[in-house]
């Protein structure tokens, strides 16, 4: 890899935990639990080569149609999580979590803001989490800022411009995803980063589910990324 051409901003869709557990007769818990380590792993490996931010999409605002045990598994592996987040301090990661956080319980909406308070003033990896996260539902939640702004007489609709607007977003003072990735074999978004995807970089990897996916995985998805002309419209 050529360190002076990584991308500053990664975007990963962590898919084919139910897969990765059916193809092994296990039930679907089991593929997102081995999927959450793997998860730990790619993002302190990230932290280690110098991303600068990372989002991760972890729950969407449609997976709540799946089954009312494998939802109650997910979110119990995110409470996991978040309780375990504060012994690992010494890794320097900034946590942000995205998405509309109204149905979580009051544990964990507290354990949230105790990590990103924790972790305000870390300056390494900038760790974006998107649970209950849709693309579509964070621009309407940001139109509806901007509106409200301008019925308050904050800003005037003169002020509206794409980088104005990029204030409103969950990953405000952030750069642009530089990088998708999303394993499993699936090729569309989902949902994912639509306004600050705009101009990334995709990469599908067809032979590889999320609980499988290793630093060796994502140095082949960052050399295929550096392999890439990216001319944002130009010549």
């Amino acid at each position: 890899m050529q360190k002076d051409s990584m991308p500053q901003h990664i975007g990963i869709i962590m898919d084919g935990n139910g897969r990765w557990a059916k193809l092994r007769g296990l039930p679907r818990s089991a593929g997102h639990k081995i999927g959450a380590k793997a998860f730990k792993n790619i993002v302190r490996y990230c932290n280690k080569i110098g991303v600068r931010y990372l989002t991760v999409y972890a729950f969407s605002t449609e997976n709540w149609v799946r089954p009312k045990e494998e939802v109650m598994g997910i979110i119990e592996l995110l409470r996991e999580y978040l309780k375990d987040a504060h012994n690992y301090k010494s890794e320097n990661i900034k946590l942000r979590f995205i998405g509309d956080l109204t149905p979580y319980d009051d544990e964990i909406k507290n354990l949230i803001k105790e990590c990103e308070e924790e972790s305000k003033n870390y300056t390494g990896l900038r760790l974006n989490v998107a649970i209950n996260y849709g693309g579509r539902s964070e621009i309407v939640t940001a139109v509806k800022k901007v509106c409200q702004d301008i019925m308050q007489g904050n800003k005037s609709i003169d002020d509206i411009d794409e980088k104005m607007f990029a204030d409103y977003l969950y990953t405000k003072g952030q750069p642009d995803v530089d990088l998708i990735i999303r394993p499993s074999g699936e090729y569309r978004l989902s949902n994912f980063l639509i306004w600050q995807s705009a101009y990334a970089e995709c990469v599908f990897m067809d032979n590889i589910l999320w609980p499988d996916f290793n630093e060796k995985s994502m140095d082949k998805a960052l050399e295929e990324y550096q392999k890439r002309n990216r001319r944002f419209g130009g010549i």
